[in-house]
């Protein structure tokens, strides 16, 4: 079968499993920067979302010859990105790691989470917007690990209530649990911002 024949995730996942390199290649071109920003939006930095990155499709890559298309390829890669990221933060948690970094410059690496630039051409507009960026990002990155999750599957990946329940593993009631707790947050966060605007 010729490379432009081969369109589907599940026909390069069965390649993948039996030991195609090119097909699992071809995978991790067309999904790596989906699971970097995912696995940076998340944890907030991009050294370790790029560490998350190459770890989740190499548990892609030791999956392949288990791998059953039940759900779409995407759902199971997030999931496996989610499990991944949501354990990194169990971990670091539990080792109550100190960042060596200030807080002001984790603020800036949390607040580029490829939200709309702005289209002003004023540089006070520029940096008006900047900040109500970093002001956003900073909001999502406080809320609790399921909650941020299903607020950046929503937002930024652009996944049904279906497919968040998946990912999560998690009933699609729970899913909508999420996030209305997480849109009461943010409204409360972001009131002062917002009225000011």
């Amino acid at each position: 079968m010729s490379e432009h024949q081969i369109t589907s995730d599940w026909e390069l996942m069965r390649l993948t499993s039996e030991g195609d390199r090119a097909a699992f290649k071809r995978l991790v071109e067309k999904y790596h920067k989906a699971v970097l920003n995912l696995a940076y939006r998340f944890l907030g930095n991009r050294e370790e979302a790029e560490d998350a990155a190459q770890e989740v499709f190499l548990r892609v890559y030791n999956s392949a010859k288990r791998y059953e298309p039940q759900a779409q390829f995407t759902t199971w890669l997030f999931r496996i990105a989610t499990n991944f990221c949501l354990n990194k933060l169990r971990h670091r948690q539990r080792l109550q790691e100190v960042p060596l970094e200030s807080s002001s410059n984790r603020t800036e690496q949390v607040s580029d989470l490829n939200l709309p630039a702005p289209e002003q051409t004023r540089p006070d507009d520029h940096l008006e917007q900047k900040e109500r960026n970093r002001i956003i990002a900073e909001s999502i990155a406080s809320l609790p690990p399921n909650q941020r999750m299903a607020v950046i599957l929503k937002r930024f990946e652009g996944l049904s209530y279906q497919e968040i329940a998946k990912v999560l593993n998690v009933s699609v009631s729970a899913v909508e649990s999420l996030l209305f707790r997480a849109k009461q947050t943010l409204k409360k966060k972001l009131e002062p911002y917002v009225q000011n605007v």
